[in-house]
């Protein structure tokens, strides 16, 4: 007994982004930046999301700073976005002063409800 081959990866779920992982406390070089700018460029086409893995960044500054604003402006121009998991509290609290704003993992996306919030509804209201 056979099948008929499917395409496509069988063991790749589609609507996992793929994971950046920023290394940890020491600076990073311009071509690094660089070249990840690339990466995310092709990783979002289309419209897609890369998660970066911010979790080794526990000293944060203006040199992390710029390196996830290059990164968000390389998905945007590629037509998608980054979203931050695992940041320092130091890191979120930078990236606000700075007036940068990333989604990040667990929070609900702008205009959207967060999870397991229901609206109430009064005995009185009438249905629209």
């Amino acid at each position: 007994m056979s099948s008929a081959p499917h395409g496509g990866l069988p063991d790749v779920d589609a609507r996992t982004p793929p994971v950046l992982v920023l290394p940890g406390p020491g600076p990073l070089a311009r071509d690094e930046v660089a070249g990840w700018c690339a990466a995310v460029g092709e990783l979002v086409a289309g419209g897609g999301v890369v998660v970066c893995d911010v979790g080794a960044v526990r000293a944060p500054g203006l040199g992390a700073v710029e390196v996830l604003a290059r990164l968000q402006l390389a998905a945007r121009r590629g037509g998608g976005r980054i979203r931050l998991r695992a940041p320092a509290p130091g890191l979120l609290s930078l990236l606000d002063l700075v007036g940068l704003r990333l989604q990040v993992e667990g929070q609900a996306e702008e205009g959207e409800p967060a999870l397991a919030v229901e609206e109430a509804v009064e005995t009185g209201d009438t249905a629209l």
